[in-house]
């Protein structure tokens, strides 16, 4: 199945904090999502992060780092979460999710396979079990690289626990292992000219070193509800899609000690036809990777709780890059969710809406049937009827396909060729279900349809030619009943 978007999330170093709080003055969604973090911090810690986030002193990455180890994790997987409640509000659906590292549980929290409270247990137990285990002691180094050169480096340290933590592109490699191992890696590096640059990283991940907690986290994360994915993930760690039956406890447990291929899976989704990848968190990291990985190709790599050269907050113009390609909402528009259900999250009201909505809708036309029955003003006598019009005096159907085509491209900001009549509207165009709620009901105000019958179903109306029919068929239904009385 062909893929358009990506949404990534950023792993080590993924948290720009004068990005977010800039963020936090336009973006509801932060403070929604901060709240139900902070819950959990509390519970855990006795902290609520944003005491420190949000506090009267901006707190750099540097400095949540020198901080407790859980601070400065659970502050990337909560930004990283608030960019993509930020991005489903504005009507932006991805067809893949995407982590790097930390941010891989990020994407199956955001995909909904585990609550936001339980994301944030996972994380901070991720740097729990690390912390009891003795002896760790190391960091993680970026070497400008590749990933075959690095390991031959590594082959002549000859060291059990140093490795390959990360392939981020064909120049770029990190290593991960004992602080007195990077040392010798890193003297011998810049010998070769190869150059070495710390990463902000509390603890040396994806290495052999990590092995022992690997059955302590697994176990843990067992005893929390595992639920299935709303989205698609790939994961650059296995380098392959969750599937429906893993168990999600084991895999994230094996990450400890799997390096992180992100060139091998950025490559991967583009050739699956991924032409947008969307960095949902701070900083723009993944955002260079990408434009690196991709050059000289139509990819287009959009951050977001980034702050540009001018210091402007990044997501700004990713959103209006996002609506003018008709991958998010036009600006100032309504959804149907911001409006019946503005404090649930974007992607909740979504699976609801995809579950229920046309069994609500049959509802509320049920009762509004009733209501209208029982208010209506008694009829004044009248006249003895004239005539009824011919069937032939409404509107043919070429006019109405094409009042039709003029409209959906007005909303959704296409072109409007792209309406063809057998054109599927979620399946080829990308419309969801809300939108097309929220067009048939433009559709049947701007005819004066009577209120839809029980057991209607939108998914039997999904193409331009089955609604021009169903327009013509309630207008020829309204005049017979007309011509009738």
């Amino acid at each position: 199945m062909a893929q358009n978007t990506a949404l990534l999330f950023p792993g080590q170093g993924g948290f720009d904090s004068a990005a977010l709080r800039a963020a936090k003055e336009s973006y509801p969604q932060i403070r929604r999502v901060f709240e139900q973090i902070d819950a959990e911090t509390q519970n855990l810690f006795a902290r609520r992060i944003t005491d420190t986030l949000f506090g009267q002193e901006k707190a750099d990455l540097g400095e949540l780092l020198a901080d407790d180890p859980w601070v400065s994790q659970v502050a990337i997987y909560a930004a990283g979460l608030a960019a993509y409640e930020i991005l489903a509000a504005q009507g932006v659906e991805p067809d893949v999710l995407a982590g790097h590292s930390l941010g891989e549980i990020t994407a199956l929290v955001a995909a909904g396979a585990f609550s936001v409270e339980d994301g944030v247990r996972i994380v901070a137990q991720r740097v729990a079990v690390i912390q009891r285990q003795q002896g760790i002691d190391g960091r993680m180094v970026a070497l400008t690289a590749g990933a075959d050169r690095v390991r031959l480096l590594l082959d002549l340290v000859d060291e059990p626990l140093l490795a390959v933590a990360t392939e981020n592109h064909d120049e770029q490699t990190v290593v991960s292992g004992p602080d007195k191992v990077l040392d010798r890696v890193t003297a011998i590096a810049r010998q070769l000219g190869i150059n070495a640059i710390e990463i902000d990283a509390p603890f040396p991940f994806h290495t052999p070193a990590l092995a022992p907690a690997v059955p302590e986290f697994a176990a843990y994360v067992r005893k929390l509800d595992q639920h299935p994915l709303r989205r698609p993930v790939y994961s650059p760690i296995l380098q392959r899609y969750y599937e429906p039956d893993d168990a999600l406890a084991d895999l994230l447990a094996e990450h400890f000690v799997k390096p992180v291929r992100f060139a091998t899976a950025v490559r991967h989704l583009q050739e699956s036809g991924v032409t947008t990848f969307v960095e949902a968190g701070g900083r723009p990291a993944l955002t260079k990777l990408v434009t690196r990985l991709t050059q000289g190709s139509d990819v287009r790599a959009l951050s977001t709780l980034a702050l540009d050269g001018g210091g402007r907050l990044a997501l700004g113009a990713t959103l209006d890059v996002l609506r003018e390609a008709g991958l998010a909402h036009a600006a100032g528009a309504p959804t149907l969710g911001g409006l019946l259900a503005p404090t649930v999250p974007a992607d909740v009201f979504e699976a609801y809406w995809a579950k229920h909505g046309d069994d609500v809708l049959a509802y509320v036309r049920d009762e509004l049937a009733a209501f209208q029955r029982e208010n209506a003003p008694a009829a004044p006598a009248a006249p003895k009827a004239a005539a009824a019009p011919a069937a032939s005096d409404g509107p043919d159907r070429d006019e109405v396909f094409a009042a039709l085509r003029a409209l959906y491209a007005e909303a959704l900001e296409y072109p409007e060729e792209v309406f063809e009549g057998g054109v599927q509207l979620e399946a080829e165009l990308g419309v969801d279900s809300v939108k097309q709620v929220e067009l048939l009901s433009r559709v049947s105000e701007r005819y004066g349809l009577p209120p839809r019958e029980s057991g209607f179903r939108l998914s039997n109306y999904n193409t331009m030619d089955t609604i021009a029919d169903f327009v013509l068929a309630e207008l020829s239904g309204a005049r017979e009943h007309a011509g009738a009385a």
